[in-house]
């Protein structure tokens, strides 16, 4: 009887008989922050750059929409990771936003498209988001952590439509823009119609992309960027038309964080 235990003791693989405990692979840090302007608590992300626990460095902040960690958090801080490890891009500290109701949050008030409304009637709270940053989230950040006063704001499809809406509306919030595939198309195109009367006060960067899409509402922005861009506006206009909507925001994500934030010359 031992005999035959051991004869099939032998014939099981290694894993069977002896499993490797494993370690968490941690990539940043979850908090849970009351606000009162959402009225719960809402989940934030951050990411810091290696090094940041020794030092006394200032960094910018690249904050996150859908930054949840089943949203876009780990692919946006992979990028940034990156950049400082291969030394391709400065150093920054990464806040991730998690969204709940994407289209409540980024998405402001529908006032023309009757069918968009019906389909989503959460919809149209993006001002009160925008509070939500302003007021509650960058001061947090600003008080918790060594930034440099430098600030982007990354998003894509709803979360672009809303860094082109807060550029548009609340120009001083950041001072760098990042929209890769805004959904401008929003209720029949009303911020591409509202942008002329709102861009004399655009300041900062700003770096626009659009996959192989068509009705988004993009190319008639950056028509309109051609004509009526003030001075006080640096843009970058950038079409992916090798990639889809749903393929479009990694690459364009790198290649937008690679021209903003490049590594300075020794």
């Amino acid at each position: 009887m031992i005999r035959l235990l051991a004869l099939l003791l032998a014939l099981l693989p290694l894993s069977a008989l002896a499993q490797p405990v494993g370690t968490p692979i941690v990539i940043g840090q979850s908090y849970k922050l009351p606000s009162a302007i959402m009225g719960s608590a809402r989940t934030i992300n951050v990411w810091l750059p290696p090094g940041y626990e020794k030092g006394a460095k200032r960094y910018p902040v690249l904050y996150l929409l859908d930054g949840g960690v089943d949203q876009d958090f780990h692919h946006i801080s992979g990028i940034a990771q990156l950049g400082t490890i291969v030394g391709t891009t400065r150093d920054m500290i990464v806040v991730g936003i998690e969204t709940v109701d994407r289209r409540n949050e980024l998405a402001f008030p529908i006032a023309t498209d009757a069918k968009l409304k019906a389909d989503y009637p959460t919809a149209g709270q993006s001002d009160r988001f925008r509070r939500y940053l302003a007021q509650e989230v960058k001061p947090w950040v600003e008080k918790t952590y060594r930034t440099s006063g430098e600030s982007a704001l990354i998003g894509e499809s709803l979360a672009g439509l809303f860094v082109v809406e807060t550029m548009l509306r609340a120009p001083t919030l950041f001072d760098t823009w990042i929209a890769i595939s805004p959904s401008l198309w929003w209720d029949n195109e009303a911020l591409v119609k509202a942008a002329p009367a709102l861009l004399s006060k655009a300041r900062g960067r700003l770096w626009l992309s659009v996959a192989n899409e068509q009705g988004m509402g993009v190319a008639p922005f950056a028509a309109l960027l051609k004509d009526k861009v003030p001075a006080t506006l640096a843009w970058t206009y950038a079409p992916c038309p090798d990639e889809t909507h749903a393929t479009i925001y990694h690459g364009a994500a790198l290649a937008a964080i690679r021209q903003l934030y490049p590594q300075p010359s020794q």
